[in-house]
Protein backbone atom coordinates (compact mmCIF):
# COMPACT_ATOMS: atom_id res chain seq x y z
CA UNK A 1 0.00 0.00 0.00
CA UNK A 2 1.22 3.28 -1.16
CA UNK A 3 0.55 5.14 2.03
CA UNK A 4 1.98 6.09 5.79
CA UNK A 5 -1.08 5.03 7.93
CA UNK A 6 -2.17 1.91 8.65
CA UNK A 7 -4.44 0.59 5.81
CA UNK A 8 -7.72 -0.84 6.78
CA UNK A 9 -8.62 -4.69 7.52
CA UNK A 10 -10.26 -6.77 5.04
CA UNK A 11 -13.05 -9.41 6.74
CA UNK A 12 -14.59 -12.21 5.04
CA UNK A 13 -16.59 -14.68 6.24
CA UNK A 14 -15.55 -18.22 6.35
CA UNK A 15 -18.84 -19.42 4.84
CA UNK A 16 -18.17 -16.88 1.80
CA UNK A 17 -14.26 -18.96 1.51
CA UNK A 18 -15.96 -22.34 1.57
CA UNK A 19 -18.37 -21.12 -1.25
CA UNK A 20 -15.28 -19.56 -3.38
CA UNK A 21 -12.82 -22.61 -3.16
CA UNK A 22 -15.79 -24.67 -3.92
CA UNK A 23 -17.07 -23.04 -7.26
CA UNK A 24 -12.96 -22.99 -8.17
CA UNK A 25 -12.96 -27.01 -8.00
CA UNK A 26 -16.42 -27.13 -9.61
CA UNK A 27 -15.59 -25.56 -12.53
CA UNK A 28 -11.99 -26.96 -12.84
CA UNK A 29 -13.63 -30.47 -12.31
CA UNK A 30 -16.17 -29.43 -15.17
CA UNK A 31 -13.06 -28.03 -17.51
CA UNK A 32 -11.62 -31.68 -16.92
CA UNK A 33 -14.16 -33.59 -17.69
CA UNK A 34 -15.31 -31.45 -20.89
CA UNK A 35 -11.87 -30.27 -21.78
CA UNK A 36 -13.94 -29.08 -25.81
CA UNK A 37 -12.19 -25.46 -27.08
CA UNK A 38 -14.09 -23.34 -27.97
CA UNK A 39 -15.61 -23.26 -31.05
CA UNK A 40 -12.96 -20.54 -33.00
CA UNK A 41 -10.32 -21.59 -30.36
CA UNK A 42 -6.49 -21.68 -31.91
CA UNK A 43 -4.77 -24.65 -32.39
CA UNK A 44 -2.98 -23.88 -29.09
CA UNK A 45 -6.08 -24.06 -26.67
CA UNK A 46 -6.44 -27.54 -28.33
CA UNK A 47 -3.19 -28.95 -27.23
CA UNK A 48 -3.15 -31.00 -24.22
CA UNK A 49 0.23 -30.52 -22.64
CA UNK A 50 -0.32 -33.27 -19.70
CA UNK A 51 0.08 -30.54 -17.17
CA UNK A 52 -2.44 -27.33 -15.22
CA UNK A 53 -1.17 -23.94 -14.39
CA UNK A 54 0.03 -22.54 -11.95
CA UNK A 55 -1.11 -19.32 -10.31
CA UNK A 56 -4.86 -19.74 -11.15
CA UNK A 57 -6.83 -16.83 -9.90
CA UNK A 58 -10.41 -16.86 -9.44
CA UNK A 59 -11.57 -13.19 -8.69
CA UNK A 60 -14.97 -11.86 -6.94
CA UNK A 61 -17.31 -9.23 -5.44
CA UNK A 62 -18.53 -9.77 -2.24
CA UNK A 63 -22.12 -8.93 -2.19
CA UNK A 64 -24.71 -8.93 1.17
CA UNK A 65 -26.04 -11.93 -0.98
CA UNK A 66 -22.70 -13.74 -0.88
CA UNK A 67 -19.43 -13.91 -3.37
CA UNK A 68 -19.75 -13.75 -6.88
CA UNK A 69 -17.41 -14.70 -9.39
CA UNK A 70 -16.09 -11.51 -12.00
CA UNK A 71 -13.42 -13.53 -14.11
CA UNK A 72 -10.70 -16.27 -13.98
CA UNK A 73 -7.27 -15.64 -14.51
CA UNK A 74 -4.19 -17.77 -15.96
CA UNK A 75 -2.01 -15.51 -15.02
CA UNK A 76 -2.69 -13.91 -11.94
CA UNK A 77 -0.37 -11.98 -10.18
CA UNK A 78 -0.06 -10.51 -6.36
CA UNK A 79 0.20 -13.73 -3.97
CA UNK A 80 3.60 -12.98 -2.89
CA UNK A 81 2.06 -8.74 -2.58
CA UNK A 82 -0.82 -10.69 -0.33
CA UNK A 83 1.41 -12.28 1.68
CA UNK A 84 3.48 -9.27 2.37
CA UNK A 85 0.31 -7.57 4.06
CA UNK A 86 1.04 -10.64 6.85
CA UNK A 87 4.94 -10.47 6.73
CA UNK A 88 5.91 -6.89 5.87
CA UNK A 89 9.29 -8.10 6.20
CA UNK A 90 9.64 -11.57 4.19
CA UNK A 91 10.94 -9.38 0.65
CA UNK A 92 13.67 -8.07 2.61
CA UNK A 93 15.00 -11.20 4.12
CA UNK A 94 17.59 -13.76 2.54
CA UNK A 95 15.43 -16.42 0.66
CA UNK A 96 16.75 -19.14 3.41
CA UNK A 97 14.57 -17.15 5.85
CA UNK A 98 11.76 -18.47 3.92
CA UNK A 99 11.97 -21.96 4.11
CA UNK A 100 10.13 -22.73 7.32
CA UNK A 101 6.94 -20.37 5.62
CA UNK A 102 4.30 -23.05 4.59
CA UNK A 103 2.50 -21.08 2.27
CA UNK A 104 5.48 -19.96 0.55
CA UNK A 105 6.88 -23.56 0.59
CA UNK A 106 3.69 -25.04 -1.03
CA UNK A 107 3.57 -22.15 -3.95
CA UNK A 108 7.08 -23.69 -4.80
CA UNK A 109 6.27 -27.10 -4.90
CA UNK A 110 3.29 -26.44 -7.37
CA UNK A 111 6.40 -25.82 -9.94
CA UNK A 112 8.10 -29.24 -9.28
CA UNK A 113 4.53 -30.85 -9.49
CA UNK A 114 4.17 -28.73 -12.97
CA UNK A 115 7.60 -30.12 -13.95
CA UNK A 116 6.86 -33.71 -12.71
CA UNK A 117 3.36 -33.76 -14.63
CA UNK A 118 5.06 -32.46 -18.05
CA UNK A 119 7.99 -34.98 -17.42
CA UNK A 120 6.41 -37.99 -16.76
CA UNK A 121 8.85 -37.42 -13.81
CA UNK A 122 7.60 -36.92 -10.53
CA UNK A 123 11.41 -36.21 -9.26
CA UNK A 124 12.22 -33.92 -11.87
CA UNK A 125 13.25 -30.57 -11.40
CA UNK A 126 14.39 -27.99 -14.22
CA UNK A 127 17.84 -26.66 -14.43
CA UNK A 128 17.00 -23.78 -15.49
CA UNK A 129 13.26 -21.63 -15.40
CA UNK A 130 12.08 -18.44 -16.76
CA UNK A 131 9.46 -15.64 -15.69
CA UNK A 132 8.32 -14.36 -19.16
CA UNK A 133 6.81 -11.01 -19.79
CA UNK A 134 6.56 -8.38 -22.06
CA UNK A 135 9.35 -6.40 -21.37
CA UNK A 136 8.95 -7.70 -17.51
CA UNK A 137 11.45 -4.52 -15.96
CA UNK A 138 8.62 -2.18 -16.46
CA UNK A 139 5.46 -4.30 -15.11
CA UNK A 140 4.02 -3.24 -12.23
CA UNK A 141 4.51 -6.62 -10.78
CA UNK A 142 7.89 -6.88 -11.43
CA UNK A 143 9.69 -6.39 -8.04
CA UNK A 144 7.45 -9.55 -7.07
CA UNK A 145 8.72 -11.45 -9.65
CA UNK A 146 12.10 -10.64 -8.40
CA UNK A 147 11.30 -11.63 -5.14
CA UNK A 148 9.34 -15.32 -6.89
CA UNK A 149 12.81 -15.75 -8.84
CA UNK A 150 15.00 -15.38 -5.47
CA UNK A 151 12.50 -17.78 -3.48
CA UNK A 152 12.88 -20.83 -6.68
CA UNK A 153 16.55 -20.05 -6.89
CA UNK A 154 17.09 -20.60 -3.10
CA UNK A 155 14.82 -23.98 -3.64
CA UNK A 156 17.31 -25.32 -5.92
CA UNK A 157 15.35 -24.30 -8.85
CA UNK A 158 17.84 -21.81 -11.12
CA UNK A 159 15.55 -18.42 -12.48
CA UNK A 160 15.61 -15.55 -14.49
CA UNK A 161 13.67 -13.06 -15.47
CA UNK A 162 13.06 -12.81 -19.36
CA UNK A 163 11.49 -10.62 -22.48
CA UNK A 164 10.57 -13.09 -25.16
CA UNK A 165 13.32 -10.92 -27.06
CA UNK A 166 16.01 -12.77 -24.84
CA UNK A 167 15.16 -16.22 -25.46
CA UNK A 168 16.59 -17.96 -28.52
CA UNK A 169 14.14 -20.86 -30.50
CA UNK A 170 15.78 -23.35 -31.92
CA UNK A 171 15.16 -27.15 -33.59
CA UNK A 172 16.25 -28.50 -29.50
CA UNK A 173 14.01 -26.15 -27.48
CA UNK A 174 14.04 -22.67 -26.41
CA UNK A 175 17.34 -21.42 -24.94
CA UNK A 176 18.68 -18.32 -22.49
CA UNK A 177 22.45 -17.15 -23.38
CA UNK A 178 23.10 -20.55 -24.95
CA UNK A 179 21.78 -22.64 -21.77
CA UNK A 180 18.13 -24.28 -22.73
CA UNK A 181 15.22 -23.26 -20.88
CA UNK A 182 13.14 -26.17 -19.54
CA UNK A 183 10.23 -24.82 -17.99
CA UNK A 184 8.69 -21.10 -18.26
CA UNK A 185 6.31 -19.51 -15.23
CA UNK A 186 4.14 -17.37 -18.40
CA UNK A 187 3.76 -13.61 -17.14
CA UNK A 188 2.67 -12.78 -20.51
CA UNK A 189 -0.69 -11.29 -21.53
CA UNK A 190 -1.02 -13.11 -25.00
CA UNK A 191 -2.58 -16.00 -23.56
CA UNK A 192 -2.98 -17.96 -26.87
CA UNK A 193 0.59 -17.24 -28.06
CA UNK A 194 -0.28 -15.82 -30.88
CA UNK A 195 2.12 -12.55 -31.31
CA UNK A 196 4.88 -12.80 -33.87
CA UNK A 197 7.38 -12.06 -30.74
CA UNK A 198 5.81 -15.56 -29.03
CA UNK A 199 5.86 -17.93 -32.45
CA UNK A 200 9.45 -19.79 -30.93
CA UNK A 201 8.05 -20.23 -27.65
CA UNK A 202 4.20 -21.29 -29.94
CA UNK A 203 6.20 -23.90 -31.84
CA UNK A 204 8.27 -25.06 -28.85
CA UNK A 205 5.74 -25.62 -26.62
CA UNK A 206 3.23 -27.24 -29.12
CA UNK A 207 6.57 -29.34 -29.82
CA UNK A 208 6.58 -30.25 -26.19
CA UNK A 209 10.21 -28.96 -25.51
CA UNK A 210 9.37 -27.00 -22.61
CA UNK A 211 6.67 -26.96 -19.82
CA UNK A 212 4.63 -23.63 -20.43
CA UNK A 213 2.71 -22.71 -17.26
CA UNK A 214 0.27 -21.16 -17.18
CA UNK A 215 -0.76 -22.20 -20.94
CA UNK A 216 -3.29 -21.65 -23.53
CA UNK A 217 -4.98 -24.43 -23.02
CA UNK A 218 -5.71 -24.06 -19.33
CA UNK A 219 -6.73 -20.65 -20.40
CA UNK A 220 -9.11 -21.93 -22.94
CA UNK A 221 -10.44 -23.91 -20.48
CA UNK A 222 -11.04 -21.75 -18.02
CA UNK A 223 -9.85 -18.31 -18.41
CA UNK A 224 -11.25 -17.23 -21.10
CA UNK A 225 -14.08 -14.76 -20.81
CA UNK A 226 -16.34 -16.37 -23.05
CA UNK A 227 -16.68 -19.85 -21.05
CA UNK A 228 -19.08 -17.32 -18.46
CA UNK A 229 -21.59 -17.38 -20.68
CA UNK A 230 -21.85 -21.18 -20.43
CA UNK A 231 -21.66 -21.04 -16.64
CA UNK A 232 -24.14 -18.78 -15.93
CA UNK A 233 -26.95 -20.71 -18.46
CA UNK A 234 -28.52 -23.48 -16.59
CA UNK A 235 -29.45 -24.79 -20.25
CA UNK A 236 -26.04 -25.06 -21.01
CA UNK A 237 -24.61 -27.11 -17.64
CA UNK A 238 -27.82 -29.33 -17.78
CA UNK A 239 -26.51 -30.46 -21.66
CA UNK A 240 -22.80 -30.97 -20.38
CA UNK A 241 -24.57 -33.49 -17.59
CA UNK A 242 -23.91 -31.17 -14.77
CA UNK A 243 -25.18 -32.70 -11.32
CA UNK A 244 -28.26 -30.31 -9.76
CA UNK A 245 -25.93 -29.47 -7.02
CA UNK A 246 -22.80 -28.18 -9.31
CA UNK A 247 -24.99 -26.59 -11.80
CA UNK A 248 -27.05 -24.95 -8.68
CA UNK A 249 -23.73 -23.89 -7.28
CA UNK A 250 -22.02 -22.41 -10.36
CA UNK A 251 -25.22 -20.20 -11.62
CA UNK A 252 -25.44 -18.87 -7.92
CA UNK A 253 -22.08 -17.46 -7.71
CA UNK A 254 -21.31 -16.91 -11.48
CA UNK A 255 -23.27 -13.82 -12.95
CA UNK A 256 -25.51 -13.49 -16.12
CA UNK A 257 -23.27 -13.40 -19.46
CA UNK A 258 -23.97 -13.18 -22.73
CA UNK A 259 -22.63 -12.35 -26.06
CA UNK A 260 -24.00 -8.64 -27.06
CA UNK A 261 -24.85 -9.94 -30.48
CA UNK A 262 -27.28 -12.59 -28.97
CA UNK A 263 -29.39 -10.04 -27.23
CA UNK A 264 -31.93 -6.87 -28.27
CA UNK A 265 -29.53 -3.81 -28.40
CA UNK A 266 -31.97 -1.70 -27.96
CA UNK A 267 -33.02 -3.66 -24.28
CA UNK A 268 -29.23 -3.64 -23.58
CA UNK A 269 -28.89 -0.25 -24.11
CA UNK A 270 -32.40 0.60 -21.77
CA UNK A 271 -30.92 -1.56 -19.06
CA UNK A 272 -27.26 -0.48 -19.28
CA UNK A 273 -27.01 0.35 -15.80
CA UNK A 274 -27.61 -3.60 -14.62
CA UNK A 275 -24.41 -4.41 -17.45
CA UNK A 276 -21.06 -4.19 -17.85
CA UNK A 277 -19.45 -4.24 -20.85
CA UNK A 278 -16.22 -6.44 -21.86
CA UNK A 279 -15.00 -5.78 -25.80
CA UNK A 280 -13.07 -8.11 -27.38
CA UNK A 281 -12.29 -11.54 -25.96
CA UNK A 282 -8.85 -10.73 -25.46
CA UNK A 283 -9.04 -8.30 -23.00
CA UNK A 284 -7.15 -8.17 -19.19
CA UNK A 285 -6.99 -6.98 -16.11
CA UNK A 286 -10.25 -4.86 -16.52
CA UNK A 287 -8.89 -3.08 -19.17
CA UNK A 288 -11.51 -3.50 -21.30
CA UNK A 289 -14.33 -3.29 -18.97
CA UNK A 290 -16.72 -0.41 -19.45
CA UNK A 291 -19.34 0.19 -16.76
CA UNK A 292 -23.04 0.17 -18.32
CA UNK A 293 -24.21 3.38 -16.72
CA UNK A 294 -21.21 5.46 -17.35
CA UNK A 295 -20.92 4.76 -21.10
CA UNK A 296 -21.96 6.98 -23.87
CA UNK A 297 -24.60 6.27 -26.49
CA UNK A 298 -21.76 7.05 -29.34
CA UNK A 299 -19.64 4.62 -27.51
CA UNK A 300 -21.80 1.83 -27.25
CA UNK A 301 -22.77 1.89 -30.97
CA UNK A 302 -18.97 1.03 -31.34
CA UNK A 303 -19.28 -1.81 -29.95
CA UNK A 304 -18.64 -5.10 -31.89
CA UNK A 305 -22.06 -7.58 -31.04
CA UNK A 306 -20.04 -10.54 -32.24
CA UNK A 307 -16.68 -9.92 -29.64
CA UNK A 308 -18.13 -7.96 -26.79
CA UNK A 309 -19.74 -9.62 -23.88
CA UNK A 310 -21.86 -7.71 -21.47
CA UNK A 311 -22.15 -9.11 -17.71
CA UNK A 312 -24.53 -8.54 -14.60
CA UNK A 313 -23.17 -5.71 -12.91
CA UNK A 314 -22.01 -6.71 -9.42
CA UNK A 315 -20.98 -3.62 -7.46
CA UNK A 316 -17.85 -4.11 -5.36
CA UNK A 317 -18.19 -4.11 -1.69
CA UNK A 318 -16.60 -0.54 -0.15
CA UNK A 319 -14.37 -0.51 2.59
CA UNK A 320 -14.67 2.97 4.43
CA UNK A 321 -11.75 4.75 5.29
CA UNK A 322 -10.75 7.93 7.73
CA UNK A 323 -10.73 11.20 6.04
CA UNK A 324 -11.00 9.77 2.02
CA UNK A 325 -13.39 8.35 0.13
CA UNK A 326 -14.06 4.52 0.62
CA UNK A 327 -12.10 1.65 -1.18
CA UNK A 328 -13.43 -0.25 -3.69
CA UNK A 329 -12.39 -4.33 -3.13
CA UNK A 330 -12.38 -7.86 -4.93
CA UNK A 331 -11.14 -11.01 -3.66
CA UNK A 332 -8.50 -13.02 -5.39
CA UNK A 333 -8.29 -16.98 -4.83
CA UNK A 334 -4.81 -18.11 -5.63
CA UNK A 335 -5.58 -21.97 -6.75
CA UNK A 336 -3.32 -24.67 -8.19
CA UNK A 337 -5.45 -27.34 -8.89
CA UNK A 338 -7.81 -27.77 -6.05
CA UNK A 339 -5.33 -26.33 -3.91
CA UNK A 340 -5.71 -22.75 -2.47
CA UNK A 341 -2.49 -21.22 -2.28
CA UNK A 342 -4.10 -17.67 -0.59
CA UNK A 343 -6.57 -15.10 -0.61
CA UNK A 344 -6.04 -11.33 -1.49
CA UNK A 345 -8.10 -8.63 -1.06
CA UNK A 346 -7.21 -5.72 -3.53
CA UNK A 347 -8.19 -2.64 -3.01
CA UNK A 348 -8.78 0.35 -5.37
CA UNK A 349 -10.49 3.83 -6.53
CA UNK A 350 -11.76 4.45 -9.94
CA UNK A 351 -13.09 2.31 -12.38
CA UNK A 352 -11.01 -1.17 -12.16
CA UNK A 353 -8.15 -2.29 -10.13
CA UNK A 354 -5.19 0.06 -10.44
CA UNK A 355 -2.31 0.01 -8.04
CA UNK A 356 -0.42 2.75 -8.79
CA UNK A 357 -3.27 5.07 -7.56
CA UNK A 358 -2.04 5.98 -4.28
CA UNK A 359 -3.61 4.54 -1.49
CA UNK A 360 -4.18 1.23 -3.75
CA UNK A 361 -2.70 -2.07 -3.27
CA UNK A 362 -3.49 -5.37 -1.58
CA UNK A 363 -5.08 -5.09 2.55
CA UNK A 364 -4.67 -7.30 5.23
CA UNK A 365 -7.14 -10.54 5.23
CA UNK A 366 -9.14 -11.34 8.22
CA UNK A 367 -11.00 -14.44 8.07
CA UNK A 368 -14.59 -14.18 10.55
Amino acid sequence: MNQTTPPPVASILRPDIKKMVGLARTLRRLALAHPHPLPDAPETARFDPGHEAVMMGYDFHLTPDGPRLIEVNTNAGGLLMAHETRHPDFAAREPSGTRNDRRLKRLIDTFRAEMGLFSGDGGRVPRLMAILDDNPAAQFLYPEMVVAARLLEAAGLPCRIVDPGQLDFGADGVFLAGQRVELIYNRHCDFYLESPALAGLRSAWLNRQLCLTPNPRAYGLLADKRRMIGWSDPDHLSALGCSEADSARITALVPRTRLLGSLDPEMVWKERARWVFKPGFGGFGGRGVLIGEKISRARFATLDPSTTLVQRHIPPALIPVAGASPLKTDVRLFMYRDQLLGVGVRAYRGQVTNFREPGNGFLLVRID
